[in-house]
């Protein structure tokens, strides 16, 4: 095993010596194509395999590098998009090809050196997938990732799609790395090789752009050539669907005078329909209005009415209160001259005793005696006893005069009480009578309100018809005046519209030709000798800042200048090209897609 690691770190000392050697002499960015190139990525796999372990599956068993290659984007997340990609390569089917794919985007990203650094940081991950005694286990892994910081130096322009990466045969060819190293060549005929090929590759691109321009043109013709055609076809059915407009406009123009002359009609009936309900609505409000001010003045009267009989009431109340307080006196006299008549008994029936005593004692006393009472004695109870009666006749008769008075007050009150409740009775029905009255005439009056309104409404929603109508015919004139003005516009947009694919079409072949001679006449490919510093920031070039050559216009640049790609017709694949050129050519691109 350590023999191996060992012939394995050689192997990959050389082969990275070879590439960066090459590739600075070569002074372009390097193809999938290139020898030294593909005898790198071989060695990198053989150096990858060394100790892998063997998984088993339900199909068989299965040693491929692409298990450990997978760590490195949950190591680093800045790989995910070469990783998704390398997965998602159509013609991939096998692990092998995806691992050989991502070495492939990971070259290209010159970040293959730190991948790797960050699969080797984590060797406790990686002892799943490789035994013990592998390369990528032991020191000679950590010597391979520093080698492999070289390659960062390296642009490389890799197509991945195109390539067979699943069957490629991974052997190592020594040819490359057993040269003479006493060859008679001077670095200086290498030079002028290198750019005699160069220049070579350059006028095979420039007539390689030139054979696909004239295609490009042919190509233009024929397309212009149909499109031709179809607009011809085109105006021919928009002349159909023009005349097909003027019928239907024509039919449209009798349709609208027909509901024109209906509109008048009809708004003709609903005019008159209007002024018959208004007359009838006014006769009705002046009947309602008379009988709202009878029915008020009846109300006003039966008012007074009963504010005058409220009066006449609160006299009968206070001439009632007066009559009880009368009768309460009454009453006491009764009694007191009852009381005194009954006094009055009292001292006759004392009177008639003593007299019969008296008489008695007359009776008795002169056989006794011999004595006779005096004549004045004799005269007063003569008188007692005929006096006594008349007073109490008399007392009798005035207690009866008084009771039968009481008995005409109390009837002639119980009478005048009853005519006056009565009388409110009627009152109350006539109020009761008349607040219903005035309820249905608030009704009737409330109704007529709202058939009022709902008349003005009508009214006012037949005026704003009558507007209606009369702005339909003004409407109808400016929709002809705006189609034909939209006609005019129409056919001036369309003569704006060829006129402009004639202008753009004449542009392009001007700009096509233009290019065409400037290939032709133009810039030459410059040699590396030639140029000490930038074409475009003027920077002169040194060991870290290199030269690099536009593939469009063949100037040399830094590679900040000189950092875009783009897929030129004389080249299969994107190629680098100058700042300015690239402007050029996506404004041209964006001209032609317009």
């Amino acid at each position: 095993m350590a023999v191996e690691r060992s012939n394995l770190l050689s192997m990959m000392k050389l082969s990275v010596k070879v590439l960066i050697q090459s590739t600075l002499g070569l002074g372009r960015s390097l193809d999938s194509d290139y020898p030294p190139l593909q005898q790198f990525f071989v060695v990198l796999e053989h150096c990858l395999k060394h100790g892998l372990k063997v998984r088993k599956s339900f199909i068989g068993q299965n040693k491929s590098i692409w298990g450990p290659l997978e760590l490195v984007e949950k190591l680093c997340p800045e790989s995910a998009d070469i990783a998704t990609s390398a997965r998602d390569m159509p013609g991939i089917k096998t692990g092998l090809g995806r691992a050989r794919a991502w070495l492939h985007l990971a070259l290209m990203q010159k970040k293959v050196s730190d991948y790797m650094k960050a699969l080797l940081d984590r060797r406790d991950l990686l002892s799943e997938f490789y035994d013990p005694g592998a390369l990528m286990m032991e020191e000679e892994g950590t010597v391979i990732v520093g080698m492999l910081v070289g390659l960062n130096v390296i642009d490389a322009n890799l197509c991945v799609k195109g390539e067979d990466l699943d069957t490629q045969v991974a052997v190592i060819d020594f040819s490359l790395y057993l040269k003479d190293p006493q060859s008679n060549e001077s670095p200086k005929d290498d030079g002028k090789m290198t750019a005699i090929l160069d220049q070579k590759h350059y006028i095979e691109e420039l007539n390689r752009h030139l054979s696909c321009t004239v295609t490009d043109l042919q190509a233009k013709m024929d397309s212009l050539e149909k499109t031709n055609s179809k607009l011809i076809e085109e105006l021919s059915a928009a002349t159909d669907r023009i005349n097909a407009l003027k019928e239907e406009q024509e039919q449209l123009k009798l349709e609208n005078l027909s509901i024109l002359q209906r509109s008048k009609q009809k708004q003709e009936v609903t005019q008159q329909d209007n002024e018959v309900e208004l007359e009838t609505y006014r006769q009705s409000r002046q009947g309602l209005d008379e009988m709202y001010k009878e029915v008020w003045k009846q109300y006003k009267e039966e008012k007074r009415i009963r504010q005058e009989l409220q009066k006449e009431l609160e006299l009968q109340v206070g001439l009632k209160q007066e009559m009880e307080v009368a009768m309460k006196l009454l009453e006491k006299d009764t009694h007191e001259k009852q009381d005194t008549l009954a006094a009055l008994r009292q001292q006759l029936d004392q009177v008639k005793s003593l007299n019969l005593q008296m008489f008695h004692k007359t009776q008795v006393e002169p056989t006794g005696r011999g004595e006779h009472p005096s004549l004045y004695q004799v005269c007063g109870m003569h008188f007692n006893k005929t006096l006594f009666p008349v007073r109490l006749q008399a007392s009798e008769r005035t207690r009866k005069q008084a009771d039968k008075k009481e008995r005409d007050v109390r009837l002639e009150l119980e009478g005048r009480i009853d005519a006056l409740q009565k009388q409110l009775g009627d009152l109350d029905k006539l109020r009761l009578g008349l607040e219903s009255d005035l309820r249905s005439e608030k009704e009737q009056r409330q109704s007529m309100q709202k058939e009022l309104r709902r008349e003005q409404d009508n009214s006012t929603e037949l005026r704003t018809q009558l507007q209606q109508l009369q702005g339909l015919q003004k409407l109808q004139d400016l929709r002809e005046e705006k189609k034909q003005l939209q006609r005019t516009c129409e056919e001036q947009e369309q003569a704006l519209q060829e006129m402009g694919l004639h202008l753009s079409q004449s542009k392009l072949k001007m700009e096509d030709f233009k290019e065409v001679n400037k290939a032709l006449k133009g810039h030459a490919w410059l040699k590396d000798d030639e140029a000490t510093q930038c074409k475009q920031c003027q920077k002169e070039f040194s060991i870290a800042r290199r030269k690099h050559h536009c593939r469009n216009c063949g100037d040399i640049y830094c590679s900040q200048c000189s950092s875009n790609e783009l897929a030129l017709p004389s080249y299969p694949r994107p190629v680098r090209v100058c700042d300015t050129c690239h402007t050029l050519l996506l404004q041209r691109s964006s001209s032609t897609g317009s």
